[in-house]
């Protein structure tokens, strides 16, 4: 009984949210539009004619965002393991970007090989147990780490979701030792009460 009214107050505070009715007046996917807008204005990113990797993409709201603003001239490809309905503009691939299969076709769509940008809003399934959500959390930001440093052309960028907490300092400085810059980003659409912080490399460096 619990469980289920503690659904109802989420979803009743959810359907009330300002960022989640501005969505849907404005035709995004989802309320994480606001976050990658706001970080894109901030921090330059999203320019026209940019190859863009956004991991993690359903339901589509950072794919939408990022073709927009790449335009015709650039070009978004999507992986995640749930399906997506289409986005203009993206290319969408299901599936594990770990498996070779996944993978290897990723970097087949990538125009010359090597992306301008690497975006990961990936987010485990949340029990609310700091626990057990942490470690998840942090797992996924390295995998999307991992793939940044392989796809990403020099001076390339990544923004990269993770929690603060155990890890984070580790994680920050393994970005600080592939990118000149790194920065910390809380947009305005992000819930106060969330850990969530995404950082922002800029800058890759080439060994």
């Amino acid at each position: 009984m619990a469980r289920n009214k503690s659904s109802k107050n989420w979803i009743r505070e959810h359907e009330q949210d300002y960022w989640v009715q501005r969505a849907r007046k404005e035709g995004w996917r989802a309320r994480s539009c606001f976050k990658l807008l706001e970080i894109a204005d901030k921090d330059g990113l999203l320019r026209s004619g940019q190859q863009v990797v956004d991991l993690g993409a359903a339901p589509g709201g950072w794919s939408q965002v990022a073709a927009a603003r790449v335009g015709a001239k650039g070009g978004v490809i999507a992986s995640d393991i749930l399906d997506m309905e289409p986005v203009p503009g993206v290319t969408f691939l299901q599936g594990d970007f770990r498996e070779d299969d996944i993978y290897q076709r990723l970097l087949d769509e990538l125009d010359g090989g090597r992306a301008d940008l690497v975006l990961s809003d990936m987010s485990p399934n949340i029990s609310g147990h700091q626990a057990i959500d942490q470690p998840r959390v942090m797992a996924l930001a390295e995998l999307a780490l991992d793939m940044a440093q392989t796809v990403l052309a020099p001076e390339g960028q990544c923004l990269i979701k993770v929690f603060q907490g155990e890890g984070f300092d580790e994680f920050r400085q393994a970005m600080k030792a592939s990118f000149r810059s790194v920065k910390s980003r809380k947009p305005e659409a992000s819930r106060a009460r969330s850990p969530e912080v995404y950082l922002l490399g800029s800058g890759r460096q080439m060994v």
